[in-house]
């Protein structure tokens, strides 16, 4: 095997798998009926004159399957916080007793749960895009390397084989990671 078509498939492996790690990330930020910390580590807060995530200010535990409970480390970012998770897409009011934030988590009704199927299986459906567009990028790098002489046409054929199971292989993990958060998201 060439070094050209060494490198395209090494550059596409690790393109793949950052766009598998993106969807799963995306996956995580869609809520579901327990309470996981993960759904507002990421929410930014106004502290201290900058834009810092919940997780850098404060901590973050699970009391109760159903409730979060945000501990700032400075007491003074406690309305921050809470501006952060009642302005965010969450869709809870979060209980503040002066030193912590408790949100709760309702069940979610039959409706909500179908609506996070859809938003999740576009996720998905996103994470396959950026797949088949690093495929078709890397192709016309290994069609250029055939056209500029570096590779036979046999070589290509080759390649272009690796690059497909490749593909095949991050769409199915994309497929299980959304096969998993589905019967999460369903699970009453």
């Amino acid at each position: 095997m060439s070094e050209l078509v060494e490198l395209v498939l090494e550059d596409a492996k690790d393109r793949m798998a950052k766009a598998v790690h993106h969807t799963r990330n995306e996956f995580s930020s869609v809520r579901t009926g327990r309470a996981s910390p993960t759904l507002v580590e990421r929410l930014n807060a106004e502290a201290y004159g900058v834009t810092m995530s919940v997780l850098e200010l404060a901590s973050i535990s699970v009391p109760e399957a159903r409730q979060l409970m945000i501990t700032p480390h400075d007491p003074v970012n406690l309305e921050a916080i809470e501006r952060a998770i009642r302005v965010s897409d969450l869709g809870l009011s979060p209980s503040n007793d002066g030193r912590t934030l408790r949100l709760n988590f309702p069940p979610l009704t039959e409706e909500r749960r179908k609506e996070l199927v859809r938003l999740t299986k576009s996720m998905a459906e996103d994470g396959r895009i950026a797949l088949r567009n690093i495929r078709r990028e890397s192709r016309k790098d290994l069609e250029g390397g055939e056209k500029d002489k570096q590779i036979s046409s046999d070589e290509l054929e080759r390649a272009e084989k690796q690059l497909d199971q490749l593909t095949q292989k991050y769409e199915s993990r994309i497929d299980s990671a959304l096969a998993d958060k589905e019967a999460e998201l369903l699970e009453v």
